[in-house]
């Protein structure tokens, strides 16, 4: 379930909004994850400085964001999934994304209300630029593969008006917000390797919308979407297709979907439904790049925060099933990205 967050603290929205998402009743409790999956990696939360092993600049790392324990966790990727970092001096990390370079961005909500994201290098733990975010409350982003510009999705804009999705320009400077009516709630943004912006999230009346931004367009398209998705879960490029998170599907007895989309025109159409066995409210997940002989392609595999089971699973994909790997020891991960070393 989405978090909703004040300038005083946290505010856990009720379980009024998961039952309205499903018409009434009681959600059924997630599964217990199959013993299929293997413990990778465990974090542990110190709440001190930030500190970072000296070979996790060579390594390709994964990072994880904690909402309740204010860190972001960081792990080798691929040879072993050590904890050899963390990310602390935040209130509400939340959304990841990652550059070219590798240097990657933490969406975060001050202790005084104030909105922002903080840029890190690979493997460092001081930040090299803090943008604020004059637009509204950052949620998810994403930087486009071509220009370098940054989207952020803001939940809501100042006084909890309409959402939006703000762009700066090569990851700094002044934002440009575009928003469509359709979308009063923005969640979640995703580039494709054109530089076509989506964007997912809701109305007031908790209907799911989907936008798009073309490249070097100035209007946030609306798509129709050929699912009922119940409460809007991460969007990212696959290199072929969309894929679209819900993060509680009614209709797969409230375990986290994805859904394989592709997109023609104003029209988004199903090609694979990928359930997350075991999980629950995975909000924001990653389809990694991987090395391929000096060449980075897109992976087969899904990483997904799995808020209410407080792990991070994996699953293969676009066939999910039972997951194949945890990582344990967070209190609420939900935000997750890739950022890989130089070879």
């Amino acid at each position: 379930m989405y978090r909703f967050w004040s300038s005083i603290g946290v505010l856990v929205a009720s379980a009024a909004l998961l039952a309205s998402c499903a018409g009434g009743g009681t959600p059924s409790q997630p599964g217990l994850v199959p013993a299929a999956s293997t413990l990778i990696g465990s974090a542990r939360h110190d709440r001190g400085k930030s500190w970072m092993l000296p070979e996790a600049k060579k390594s390709d790392l994964l990072y994880i964001s904690d909402l309740i324990a204010q860190v972001v966790d960081i792990y080798t990727y691929g040879k072993g999934y050590k904890l050899v970092g963390q990310l602390t001096g935040f209130f509400n990390p939340e959304g990841l994304c990652v550059d070219k370079k590798g240097d990657v961005y933490v969406t975060n909500t001050t202790n005084v209300g104030g909105y922002e994201i903080i840029e890190y290098a690979h493997g460092g733990t001081s930040p090299m630029r803090t943008l604020d975010d004059p637009d509204g409350r950052p949620n998810g982003c994403s930087v486009d593969p071509t220009t370098g510009n940054l989207a952020v999705a803001d939940f809501w804009g100042h006084s909890e008006t309409i959402g939006n999705v703000a762009v700066f320009p090569k990851g700094t400077g002044s934002p440009t917000a575009y928003s469509n009516s359709n979308i009063f709630y923005d969640y979640y943004c995703a580039y494709d390797d054109k530089g076509n912006l989506f964007v997912d999230g809701e109305t007031e009346g908790s209907v799911f919308g989907l936008g798009e931004l073309a490249k070097g367009g100035s209007t946030l398209n609306f798509i129709n979407v050929d699912q009922t998705i119940y409460l809007p879960g991460g969007v990212m490029w696959d290199g072929k297709y969309l894929a679209v998170g819900d993060q509680v599907a009614v209709k797969h007895n409230f375990t986290s979907t994805i859904y394989q989309m592709s997109i023609s025109g104003s029209q988004a159409t199903t090609v694979t439904t990928m359930i997350l066995t075991g999980s629950n409210e995975v909000a924001q997940f990653w389809i990694p790049r991987i090395h391929d002989g000096g060449n980075r392609k897109y992976g087969d595999r899904l990483i997904g925060p799995n808020q209410d089971g407080k792990d991070t699973l994996f699953w293969d994909y676009p066939s999910g099933g039972n997951p194949t790997a945890t990582i344990s020891g967070e209190t609420d991960p939900i935000g997750v990205t890739l950022s890989l070393g130089k070879k």
